[in-house]
């Protein structure tokens, strides 16, 4: 509808806490334009829906004196909005109107006069230079969605003209103005309660909107609004929340997002502007989980390689392995030892992670004797993609340093075991993560919404997506 588009990313709740926001929304007046187009045809078809009711009374005619008549079954026959705008109005909201719209109706006619003269037909009316203007409130349901009304909604009717058909019509054209009037009145009453009820046809379709969103068993992604909505001459700008938790359990992360502007867009009827903050909210979710490791095992190398999981390779770098634990496979364990940083720069997003390596050697009997511990420093880079309605990415090694934490075996040169590393992250860590990251997390959507002519820009602390919408019945 008219206020689909806004209304599907804005999640427009009861403010919390004035904070900043991890996730800005702007609609443009683009955006504002195809969803006038969508409410017009719901509009349309209420109106269509008007039902006057039979009337009847008595009217003096002269030469012939009081003359009963009756209107009844009276239908709408054709309905016309050819002229609407939908207009923001800096400050307050959004503001509908309609202009040079018409209402066609048919329905039958019977008269009686001097007692015993009856005579019917039918007739049809037109009622033309219909304006109407309204106000869209909206204000949040129990379940912090919004939900949208019409408020101060003025109908006029400009003008109207009949035609009668059959029988004594002629009686009818005497006193036409009257009848004019009479269904003008009946026709006008009716026209701002069905423009509400259009405007009310949005709320079960906003029920959909995914205010928390899953993303996976493990973590959701909060979308409600920060602050009030801020409506200027050009644009609506949305302020979401746009923070990753544990599902059933929603701890503050040890940091904040820091402020951000859109640039004015006017290309796409929709911008994104989605920060470092959600992203880093995401890799605190996932190492508080203890998603963030990973054990390694010799048939997670590939086949073909020459480099294996056990002490007669690492034997080779640090002969006290094979020396003290011969002929033995060998198991890693990577994990994060703090929150991985993400920032993003023009062009470019880069995570710098802090973790270790442990290497154990696996005995006979499964249990596991420890070789040593290795301090990790990686930093790689991400490609972010829109995938549907999910934002996706894949990363790369860029550079990875490694020093000695705790050695069981005695001392040894660590840099001698950077190509080892290098491969183990390469081959087995990175592609693991990127089957993870090419899922995506959910972008805010409402119903059947999809996103056409997408755009992703990474800027300074934040990515932009700028995006047209299509909604389908």
């Amino acid at each position: 509808m008219f206020l689909c588009c806004w209304l599907t990313l804005g999640a427009l709740i009861p403010v919390t806490l004035s904070i900043n926001p991890g996730v800005k929304v702007k609609l443009t007046e683009k955006g504002l334009e195809y969803g006038r187009q969508l409410g017009m045809a719901s509009i349309q078809q209420r109106l269509k829906t008007i039902k006057v009711p039979d009337f009847s009374g008595t009217q003096k005619v002269s030469p012939i004196g009081k003359v009963q008549y009756s209107l009844s079954n009276m239908q709408i026959v054709d309905v016309g909005l050819p002229k609407s705008a939908v207009d923001l109005v800096p400050g307050t909201g959004v503001r509908l109107s309609i202009g040079n719209a018409f209402i066609s109706l048919h329905g039958n006619w019977r008269v009686k006069y001097l007692r015993i003269i009856k005579d019917s037909g039918s007739f049809d009316l037109k009622v033309s230079a219909l304006t109407v203007t309204t106000s869209i409130a909206i204000k949040s349901d129990e379940t912090g969605r919004p939900t949208v009304s019409s408020v101060n909604c003025a109908a006029n009717v400009g003008s109207a003209s009949i035609k009668f058909h059959g029988g004594a019509s002629w009686l009818y054209n005497l006193f036409k103005n009257f009848i004019d009037k009479a269904l003008r009145n009946a026709l006008q009453k009716q026209i701002c309660p069905l423009v509400a009820d259009a405007v009310s046809d949005l709320n079960p379709q906003l029920k959909t909107l995914n205010v928390v969103a899953k993303v996976d068993q493990y973590a959701e992604i909060e979308y409600s609004m920060v602050t009030s909505p801020t409506v200027s001459s050009s644009s609506i700008d949305l302020s979401l929340k746009g923070e990753f938790y544990n599902i059933g359990k929603h701890q503050e992360p040890p940091f904040s997002p820091a402020a951000f502007s859109l640039p004015p867009q006017i290309n796409n009827m929709l911008y994104l502007g989605l920060s470092a903050f959600t992203a880093d909210s995401a890799a605190f979710v996932y190492n508080r989980a203890g998603l963030l490791s990973l054990y390694i095992t010799d048939d997670m190398i590939p086949k073909g390689s020459p480099i294996r999981l056990n002490t007669k390779t690492f034997g080779v770098f640090i002969p006290q392995v094979a020396k003290r634990f011969p002929g033995l496979m060998m198991k890693l364990l990577v994990k994060t030892v703090k929150n991985p940083v993400i920032t993003f720069e023009p062009n470019n997003v880069t995570t710098q992670a802090t973790g270790t390596v442990t290497a154990y050697a696996i005995q006979p009997n499964a249990t596991l004797s420890p070789l040593f511990v290795l301090n990790l420093e990686t930093s790689v880079s991400a490609q972010v993609f829109v995938s549907g309605m999910r934002l996706a990415g894949a990363v790369s090694l860029n550079k990875m340093d490694l020093t000695l934490g705790t050695s069981y075996v005695g001392e040894f040169q660590v840099r001698s075991l950077d190509n080892i590393f290098q491969m183990v992250l390469k081959v087995v860590v990175i592609p693991k993560l990127n089957v993870q990251l090419a899922k995506g997390y959910p972008l805010p959507t409402l119903g059947k919404m999809k996103l056409v002519n997408t755009q992703l820009q990474v800027l300074k602390d934040y990515m932009l997506i700028g995006t047209d919408v299509q909604f389908s019945s």
